[in-house]
Order: C-alpha cells, then sequence, then structure tokens
C-alpha cells in the first residue's frame, strides 16, 4: 500500500483530480475526531491531522500538505435503528424522548434513523413505534451549539 499520506488541511473549492483521489469512510462519531489513523477504501493507510474547524462532513476533500494526495470523505454504512410512526405526532414525541437521552438522531421527513441499541428499541417499542435495523450511512443533527464551517 505504501506509504502514509499525512492529511494535513482541508480543500476548499474544485480541485483537479478531485474524482481520483482516495475515499475515506469515516463514521458519524469518525467524522468528529479529527487527530488518528483510518483506512480508505483502497486500504491506504491515512494520518489525520487536521485543525480543529468542526467536524467532516460527507464530500469534504482533504489533502496533504503538498497538494499531491487528495482524500475524499464519505459516510460509513454502521448499523442502525430505523423508527417510524403512525402519526407526525408520534415520530415527533419520539424525537423528543430521544433529544432527552441525548442520543444522536438523523432526522428525516417520515423517520427517524439512531445508532442500534436494544435499550432505545425496546421503548420506542413500548411507545407503539415501528423499529426496525438496517445497515447505512449515518449523518446525525448538529447540535444546537455546534457551528459548521463551510
Amino acid at each position: 500500500m505504501g506509504e502514509t499520506v499525512i492529511v494535513l488541511e482541508r480543500c476548499h473549492g474544485q480541485r483537479s483530480g478531485a474524482a481520483h483521489g482516495m475515499q475515506l469512510p469515516l463514521t458519524a462519531e469518525q467524522r468528529t475526531s479529527l487527530r488518528g489513523r483510518r483506512r480508505t477504501l483502497c486500504g491506504q493507510e491515512v494520518l489525520l491531522q487536521l485543525p480543529r474547524q468542526g467536524p467532516l462532513a460527507p464530500g469534504d476533500l482533504l489533502s496533504d500538505s503538498q497538494d499531491f494526495n487528495l482524500v475524499r470523505v464519505m459516510a460509513a454504512k454502521e448499523k442502525l435503528l430505523e423508527v417510524r410512526a403512525e402519526s407526525p405526532l408520534q415520530l415527533l414525541q419520539a424525537a423528543y424522548h430521544l433529544g432527552n437521552r441525548h442520543v444522536a438522531l438523523d432526522l428525516q421527513p417520515d423517520r427517524l434513523l439512531l445508532l442500534d441499541d436494544p435499550v432505545l428499541a425496546s421503548m420506542l417499542l413500548g411507545r407503539g413505534l415501528q423499529v426496525r435495523s438496517c445497515e447505512q450511512p449515518f449523518q446525525p443533527e448538529g447540535g444546537a451549539y455546534e457551528q459548521h464551517y463551510h
């Protein structure tokens, strides 16, 4: 695989060769950690040493100090719970109760997504909601005080 690529900066704007850059799948939690070793889809080891400028987002483009290696961030598939309800009010109530527990949520018009947790699944089923396991990219809503720097 070669040497470890050290990623030091976020790219802004379009870059030539960006379409051919490496793809870096990261979980929602990993996208908040701007330092550490990761592995691209092609198996290349990447060492992130990014300045603290808010979490990474799917589609962000990263590069090394020479702008030689381009790395595109993507949301990795995660084990999730998909929550659906018979009414919008029921779904809103579920979001409220999960928010009170500081659960990260991917809010969508007709469903909620959260990291797989059997205790939360049981609570939601007990409230009459439809809950099923799934595996897909997780993009939780940012917190009320989280700043986004893009």
